[in-house]
C-alpha cells in the first residue's frame, strides 16, 4: 500500500464539501478506507444508548470521517500539495515529505 500523504497531527484545510475552507487538526487516518478525522469538521449528531460509560444516553454531536482528497495539508499557513523525496545520509536512506509549493521538507 502507498504512504498516505496526511498523518495524525497534521493541520489541513478542507477543499471540498459543506466544510469547505474551514480548517482543522486531523484526530485519525484511515489508510484502508482512505479516510480521515479532522477536528471540529463534518460534525454528525448521533443517537446513543445509554451504556456504562455514557449513563445518561441522548444525542451526541461526533466528527465524522471525511474522504483524503478533500483535504489539504497546510504548511506556514497555506495549503499545498505533499510530495516525496528520498534523502541519503550516509548509508542510510530516508523518505521525507515535502511541500510542492516551496520545496521545504514538512517533517
Amino acid at each position: 500500500m502507498a504512504t498516505l500523504k496526511i498523518k495524525k497531527g497534521d493541520m489541513v484545510r478542507v477543499i471540498a464539501g459543506k466544510d469547505k475552507d474551514r480548517e482543522g487538526k486531523v484526530l485519525i487516518v484511515n489508510a484502508k478506507k482512505n479516510t480521515v478525522v479532522v477536528e471540529g469538521i463534518n460534525m454528525i449528531t448521533k443517537h446513543q444508548k445509554p451504556s456504562m460509560a455514557n449513563q445518561q444516553g441522548g444525542i451526541v454531536n461526533k466528527e465524522a470521517p471525511i474522504d483524503i482528497s478533500n483535504v489539504m495539508l497546510l504548511h506556514n499557513g497555506k495549503p499545498t500539495r505533499v510530495g516525496f523525496r528520498v534523502e541519503k545520509d550516509g548509508d542510510k536512506t530516508t523518505k521525507v515529505r515535502i511541500a510542492k509549493a516551496t520545496g521545504e521538507k514538512i517533517d
